[in-house]
């Protein structure tokens, strides 16, 4: 009878975990008295200052929007395009993924921004 609790508990043990469910991560912050996070982004292929992204914003997740990180706008889910308002969440993810100048472009001082642009 001890020797068939023991397989039935190792057994269960077993199954918990190979049904472990996967860990999802979201990074968080807090933004003017607002807590942001960004529950899954995407980058466009085609055009590297776009963000396909599903947030959370104080506890209530919001549809996918694009944020054009260059024209500092959102596009909603029906194509409506709309500026980023004051302390809007698509500045946190445009600030995120900000570009920054190449260390070769720091380090030679002729090559100006004109030249890192048109690659």
């Amino acid at each position: 009878m001890s020797l068939l609790k023991h397989l039935s508990l190792v057994l269960v043990i077993a199954i918990c975990f190979f049904f472990a469910l996967p860990a999802y991560a979201s990074f968080c912050r807090n933004d003017n008295g607002h807590q942001i996070c960004i529950i899954d982004i995407k980058r466009s292929a085609k055009n590297y200052w776009e963000y396909r992204a599903v947030l959370n914003v104080d506890g209530v997740k919001r549809p996918v929007e694009v944020y054009n990180c260059r024209d500092r706008k959102k596009i909603q889910k029906d194509g409506t395009a709309l500026p980023f308002g004051k302390n809007d969440p698509g500045e946190i993810v445009c600030r995120l993924f900000k570009k920054t100048r190449s260390p070769l472009a720091q380090a030679v001082p002729g090559l100006s921004s004109a030249n890192q642009n048109s690659g």
